[in-house]
């Protein structure tokens, strides 16, 4: 308590000073004002601009805060947390209540975790039994990240692939395991099949964030490991721009994927790879290969400590038959041996931990000159979304759109046409399991400006 006496003493003086001067000079009534709140202007209420959420295109119903109950339909009872989650998660309750309520951590637009009452997590135990013991985890924790894969027909008749790639499924005895397989028939003799129902949504600032935009992927060329005196023609500068690119996204929870967009020899004839005359000379011999990979060490030493890094993108975009499929092959093992020696951050091509990039252009090819509008939109949802869905496996690279673009091989489309064009790229994208990225944010060419297309009403995030 004596410790303490000089600051009660000081408090005092201080309420006495107060008393005082309030005495000698009384403070007047204020004025009374009239105003208006500016709700849901700088934080977002949802119910004031519901239309902030309409758009989001892949369940939008599911974000993060959202409160579901899951019930089984070969059991005809829901999941439960028993004995406030300690142990393994039981589909034996024929009512639902707070023990059978799990509240969603939205990852991305189909991957989450799920959190019970108590704040433990969902996720699995050594024989693969559904338990919600873990009372902590993060965005990257993938042990707590499943799957939920919707009915095209109904929605709210729902697979869950657990972390070990399989389904969870409902036993005869009500336990639940991840052990299931890919095949289903959607049909109630399946028991990995559940029913959903939304108790609550919430919408508001954290949740209309969490679905837009979040990473950013910057392609740098070969040069920048030689920053400040790159060899002839040159210039220096791209190093600092990217460590500032770094700090930027960190300061706003950005993730960076490093995108290496020119090799050494230019692995492409394209202007964008850095050739002098369209020569492409990449893998001709074993150098160029071993240039590439020390490009890639110098990257990934540098920023494998930063939070903001996600990716490394071994090449952007190698062209055959110039590049050859073993010089490639070589490549990529020795790319990814190299990131591994720093960081178990995202490889993008080949192997574990690892995501295959896919680039989408409804141009540069004759198949695309005479189409309308409609065909354009078509051809999306039907062979662009069969292709991501092929390359989609259990325990296989993710896919990543890293290029698309809301253009077409028209003259005359509308706003209206552009819109409906680009909300279908989104909504089959969407379904790429590592996402996409848009090239690019700014362009004087406008449909190939995200921040122009957005501004402007034809693409809504």
């Amino acid at each position: 308590m004596e410790s303490q006496l000089p600051v009660l003493v000081l408090l005092l003086s201080c309420l006495i000073l107060i008393s005082q001067s309030a005495k000698a000079a009384p403070n007047p009534s204020p004025t009374p004002i009239k105003a208006v709140n500016l709700g849901g202007w700088l934080v977002t209420e949802g119910w004031i601009t519901p239309n902030l959420f309409d758009e989001i295109p892949v369940n939008k119903d599911l974000l993060d805060g959202t409160q579901i109950q899951l019930k089984s339909v070969t059991k005809n009872n829901y999941l439960s947390a028993n004995n406030s989650g300690g142990s393994a998660i039981l589909a034996s309750q024929s009512s639902a209540s707070g023990s059978e309520t799990f509240k969603l951590w939205r990852i991305t637009e189909t991957t989450f975790q799920f959190r019970i009452f108590n704040w433990r997590f969902l996720g699995l135990d050594d024989q693969d039994n559904l338990v919600a013991t873990s009372t902590s985890s993060s965005d990257s924790d993938s042990s707590h990240t499943f799957e939920i894969v919707r009915n095209d027909d109904d929605p709210n008749r729902i697979r869950i692939r657990a972390p070990n790639g399989s389904f969870l499924e409902v036993k005869p005895e009500g336990l639940v395991t991840a052990d299931y397989s890919e095949n289903t028939n959607w049909g109630d003799d399946d028991p990995s099949i559940f029913l959903l129902t939304n108790v609550r949504q919430l919408l508001g600032e954290f949740q209309v964030t969490n679905v837009h935009v979040y990473a950013v992927r910057i392609p740098v060329g070969w040069w920048i490991r030689f920053d400040q005196n790159p060899p002839h023609p040159f210039v220096g500068g791209s190093l600092q721009a990217l460590d500032n690119a770094f700090s930027w996204a960190e300061e706003y929870n950005i993730k960076v994927i490093i995108n290496l967009q020119v090799a050494p020899g230019s692995q492409n004839v394209w202007d964008h790879s850095g050739t002098r005359d369209g020569t492409q000379s990449w893998g001709k011999t074993d150098d160029t290969i071993k240039e590439t990979v020390a490009v890639i060490d110098f990257l990934t030493s540098r920023y494998a400590n930063r939070t903001g890094l996600y990716a490394i993108e071994l090449m952007n975009e190698p062209l055959a038959p110039g590049v050859t499929l073993d010089r490639l092959e070589k490549y990529y093992k020795a790319g990814y041996d190299t990131v591994r020696k720093y960081s178990d951050v995202y490889v993008i091509i080949g192997f574990s931990r690892s995501v295959i990039d896919v680039h989408y252009y409804n141009i540069f090819s004759k198949i695309f000159e005479d189409m309308t509008v409609q065909q354009n939109i078509d051809y999306v949802k039907k062979y662009r979304a069969s292709t991501i869905k092929s390359l989609t496996a259990p325990n296989g690279p993710h896919i990543f759109i890293g290029e698309w673009v809301d253009e077409m091989d028209l003259s005359d489309a509308s706003k209206d046409d552009y819109k409906r064009f680009g909300a279908a790229q989104l909504e089959v994208y969407g379904k790429a399991t590592f996402g996409w990225s848009y090239w690019t944010l700014k362009n004087v060419e406008i449909h190939w400006s995200l921040e122009w297309m957005i501004k402007n009403g034809y693409i809504t995030l």
